[in-house]
This record gives structure tokens, C-alpha cells and sequence, in this order.
């Protein structure tokens, strides 16, 4: 969307992670086509690793092997360098090429060939951490490997493109240090806002089901709401289930307050008379705060809430960042207490944390940054 608002014809090229049937075909592929239905390009391509691959001994050699020990960027290369170009892609007209993720770059590098195209790559967080993160909970052999080892496999393939985009400043920060002969440029995404508060009802924490969310929410009930025994908050999302399977008792006792995934998440931030931040673990942006600053209600957040951005927190005044369980609780007392009394503070786009987003994760924003790497590429 973005390239478009700067007038360009675009195409998008979707690769399959997994050995697929050709699309449309197959499960995966029939549920990416319903998600992205509306996606607004002019083109679309669709490829993956054709499920013969998985016959193969040198993927079974360089890509499972190397994955039953944790590899995944390994996994993930060999995958993309079996898949094949889509018929068609040939004949496009391509000027530069927006790359998502180092793992894809073995089929961007058959896809530019002779062109005289500039890549540009988005990193999306330093991916040898996240790999580490899904490896927590998944089963794999000794030796496993480590934070070194994949960080160096996206090092390599990340030196093949003519400019890295990061999209959090300590990403941003790490990858200039790491890669000092290279381009970088550091571009927040741009980011759909969420409902705007309006009605101030209830205090509220959204979180899916992934382990770090599961430790933070584990946290809030365990430690913070026993310092706040009379507020009630709604805990929204997917992580009731992971809750209820790794801690029963924990669930048994706060059932009430889980809300579970609900099908508009808008409904939600429009009631909120403040958002919960309880966030102990994971690496790159969170994209729950930055809906909640979108909403423009009040913020109780953990100071790991904020990471990867480069701001003063002191300046977004409907901000309380709390470190520590009594601190969390208390801030949440005071909520509690000025809601109580129909003191709370209606929040709109005029509010501290409307207006941060709308500077920093606006598509206004967004659509200038990339028109300077734009015109900073096509003129190289």
C-alpha cells in the first residue's frame, strides 16, 4: 500500500514456509488466499517448495538435519532456495524489491538475476532470537544450536542486500554495530490503529498465546492483583488456553477475569479506561503497545513494554511505567480509584500516546520513509 501512495505498480510474491501443494491448492495456501483477499497490489505471484522436495537427501542433509538441532535458519534457506520462480515473473518489469525477512533472499537473488534492481531488506527483529524463542518449546537433539551460530547465518545472507530496514531501534542499533559496512535505516511500521477509547468502563490487558505473554500475564495475576484485591480487569485474547495448560490452578482461580478471543478487538479498546502492559519477556517491537497507544487510553506498563523504541517515556503523560509488582499495583489502585469516581480522563486522538502513534506508526510516516530509501536506491 504504501509503495502505491508513492505511484508505483506493485506486485507481491508470496513464498509458502513448508512444502506445499501449488497454489491454490492445499490448506495453507486456501487460508493465506481467504487472510489476504483484499491485499492492495496491482500483481499477485505465489510460490513455495514443491512437496517432492521432501524426498530429497540433500534437504534432508542441509535443511532437517541441521533442524532436528535447532537450526532453523538453515531449515528455512534450504526451503527457499527449492522454490521455484512463478511462471510470469519473468516478464515483469521490476525496478526494486522489498524484501521481508534474510531467509527469503536465496529466491530474490534468482528473481533479480541480470536486472538492475536494489534490494531492500526488512529484518523484522534479530531473527536468531526469535528462533531460540520458538525452540523453547519445541523437541529437538543435542547438539542444539546456539544464539551465535543462527545469528551468523543471518549475517551472511543479510550482506547480499543493498540496504537493511529495521524496524525497532535496538534492532536497528545492533545490526549498524554488527554490519558497519552496510546501509541501514531505521522505519517503525506503519500500524492499523486500534478503536479509540471512549466510554472509559473497564481496564483491560490483551495478549495471545505466546510464552512470553504467558509470563507476563502469569505475573500480573500472581504478584500485582493480590497487591490490588479490588480491581477487576478483562484479560483478552488467546492466552486463557495457555493459562489453563500450563498452570490449572492458576486459571481455576481467575477464570472470571479471561475474557478469551473475541471476534473484534475494537470493541475492547473502546471501553478501556486504561490498557495493561505486563510485559517480562520477547525481543523486537510488541505490537500490542502500539495498538494500545493507538487507542489513546491510559498506559500501566512494564519498562520492556517499550522496547525498541527510542523515546522518553516522561513525555507521553498518560504513560505510568511501573518496574517492579508493588509499583504495578499501585498505579493500578489509581486507576481503580479515579474510574470509581468518575475522575477518569476520557482519552481521544488529542492524548499523548494518540499522537506519539500517529507521529511515529502513522502510514503518513511510514510513506515518507520509504520514499527516501526509494529514491536513495533507484539513484544509486
Amino acid at each position: 500500500m504504501a509503495y502505491r501512495a508513492l505511484g508505483a505498480r506493485v506486485l507481491s510474491i508470496a513464498l509458502m514456509d513448508a512444502p506445499t501443494a501449488q497454489a491454490p491448492r492445499g490448506k495453507r495456501w486456501r487460508k493465506y488466499l481467504s487472510e489476504t483477499h483484499d491485499l492492495p497490489v496491482d500483481e499477485r505471484y505465489f510460490s513455495g517448495p514443491p512437496t517432492r522436495s521432501l524426498a530429497s537427501l540433500s534437504l534432508l542433509k542441509d535443511g532437517w538435519w541441521p533442524l532436528i538441532h535447532g537450526d532453523q535458519a538453515s531449515w528455512l534457506i534450504e526451503l527457499v532456495e527449492r522454490t521455484p520462480l512463478p511462471n510470469g515473473l519473468d516478464d515483469e518489469a521490476i525496478d526494486l524489491v522489498h524484501a521481508n525477512h534474510f531467509f527469503t533472499l536465496p529466491f530474490v537473488r534468482r528473481l533479480v538475476g541480470k536486472r538492475r534492481a536494489p534490494v531492500v531488506l526488512e529484518t523484522h527483529d534479530v531473527q536468531a532470537s526469535q528462533f531460540l524463542l520458538r525452540n523453547r518449546d519445541g523437541f529437538f537433539i543435542s547438539p542444539q544450536i546456539g544464539f551465535d551460530a543462527l545469528l551468523a547465518i543471518e549475517l551472511e545472507w543479510m550482506r547480499t542486500a543493498d540496504i537493511c530496514v529495521h524496524l525497532n531501534y535496538e534492532e536497528c542499533e545492533l545490526f549498524e554495530r554488527l554490519l558497519p559496512q552496510m546501509r541501514h535505516a531505521l522505519v517503525y511500521p506503519a500500524v492499523p490503529p486500534a478503536a479509540q477509547s471512549r466510554r472509559s468502563e473497564r481496564i483491560i490487558a490483551v495478549a495471545s498465546g505466546h510464552y512470553p505473554n504467558y509470563l507476563g500475564i502469569k505475573w500480573l495475576l500472581e504478584e500485582v492483583l493480590p497487591l490490588a484485591p479490588q480491581v477487576s480487569i478483562d484479560i483478552v485474547g488467546d492466552i486463557d488456553q495457555v493459562i489453563k495448560a500450563r498452570d490449572k490452578r492458576l486459571y481455576d482461580a481467575y477464570r472470571h477475569l479471561f475474557l478469551g478471543r473475541v471476534p473484534e478487538i475494537e470493541w475492547v479498546y473502546e471501553r478501556a479506561a486504561c490498557v495493561l502492559l505486563p510485559t517480562l519477556g520477547g525481543f523486537g517491537l510488541s505490537i500490542r503497545t502500539v495498538e494500545a497507544l493507538s487507542s489513546g487510553a491510559p498506559l500501566i506498563a512494564t519498562p520492556l513494554a517499550f522496547r525498541g523504541l527510542n523515546v522518553d517515556l516522561q513525555e507521553i503523560r498518560n504513560v505510568t511505567v511501573a518496574a517492579d509488582a508493588p509499583s504495578f499495583a499501585a498505579a493500578l489502585r489509581h486507576v481503580h480509584a479515579r474510574s470509581s469516581c468518575g475522575d477518569g480522563v476520557t482519552p481521544n486522538c488529542t492524548s499523548d500516546t494518540r499522537r506519539f502513534f500517529d507521529r511515529v506508526f502513522g502510514f503518513d510516516a511510514y510513506v515518507e520513509a520509504l520514499s527516501g530509501i526509494a529514491a536513495e536506491m533507484l539513484v544509486a
